[in-house]
Formats: structure tokens, sequence, C-alpha cells
């Protein structure tokens, strides 16, 4: 049987057909919240007894002490509804210093903007390759997919991809020259002699 720190009894007359019932709540302040009813008879005989539990049955454990085993562990990544690991960036985030304390939604915050960003390149990527009628993702298309967006560009105007190549571009100047239409030319803007 666990010991229980503390006890705190409400004792309020009923009465129901006639019968006089005198109802007992008993709450035993405990880590586990046992929070146990009791309806007693006028002569003092018990008619129910009921208990409820606000976290699992505490026969199961050992004690009643720690967390029961038949409750699986979430992830904070689950609970946010996010791809990206919240307990790995906040284990990071520690570890780099950046502050002394690192709040708890900081992390959280952090792992749905750095999802969000690799979602959309990997978006505009995929579309860059199936352009391209290929079925992988190489550099090459996340070249094409940063620098062909005004926002994804902006925000990687410094970073070289490496194997990434550039934009397909030729200056409007270097372009060869049509001469007239009269001549019937379709021709070359070099010289002739």
């Amino acid at each position: 049987m666990p010991r229980w720190r503390s006890t705190l009894t409400f004792s309020q007359p009923i009465e129901t057909n006639g019968s006089h019932y005198k109802f007992i709540t008993t709450l035993f302040l405990h880590p586990q919240s046992q929070i146990t009813t009791r309806v007693y008879h006028s002569s003092s005989r018990s008619i129910t007894f009921n208990k409820m539990s606000s976290k699992g049955d505490t026969d199961s454990k050992k004690g009643g002490r720690g967390k029961s085993k038949a409750t699986k562990s979430v992830s904070r990544s689950s609970k946010a509804g996010l791809q990206f690991p919240v307990g790995r960036i906040a284990r990071f985030l520690k570890a780099g210093k950046y502050a002394e304390r690192v709040g708890a939604g900081a992390p959280v915050y952090l792992s749905a903007v750095l999802e969000y960003l690799a979602a959309e390149v990997l978006e505009l990527a995929g579309n860059a390759a199936r352009d391209n009628k290929k079925s992988r993702i190489v550099p090459r298309h996340i070249q094409l997919a940063v620098r062909n967006d005004e926002e994804l560009s902006k925000l990687l105007g410094s970073v070289t991809i490496a194997n990434g190549g550039v934009l397909p571009n030729i200056h409007q100047t270097l372009l060869p020259h049509k001469v007239g239409k009269d001549k019937g030319d379709i021709g070359s803007a070099s010289q002739e002699f």
C-alpha cells in the first residue's frame, strides 16, 4: 500500500428516496493524484466505492513510484506536428552556447522554420528535376531551384552550391544581330568583305 503525504476529506449530507446518505470525498494528495469517493448510509454502512485516477492505476506499478511503463513516450516533434527533430535542435542550441538559457519554445520554432525552408527547396528542386526528365535530385537541380526563385536567391545570395553550375544566360549584346529583312539574309553580324 503506498504512503500518502496528506489527506483531505469533504463531507456533505445528501438525501435520496427518503434515505439519508453522507457523501464523503477523500482526496489523497500524492504524485499520482488518487481520488477516492465513498458514499455512506446513515447507519455508517458503505454502499459504493469508486476509485478514479488521473495518471493510471498504481496497482500495476512497483510501490507507486515513477512513470507507468504502459504509457508510450511522445516526442516533442510529434507533439508539434513536425518532421525535424526538436530534441536534437534543443541539444545543439544548448551545446552551442548561443545563450545561457534556452526556452522551451525556441527549438520548436527553429525546427519549424528549418523544416519549411527544406520543404520549399526540395519542392522547387523536385520540379527542376522533373523538368529535366530526371527522377533524382542532384546539386544542379538545387542550384536551378534556388537561383530561379527570387526570395531563395536573396536568402542564399552569398552561398556557393558545389557542383551546381550557373544559370543559362547569354547577354543580349552578345547575341547575333539580325540584318534587314529586305535583303533576305537570315544572317550573321560578321562583316562581309
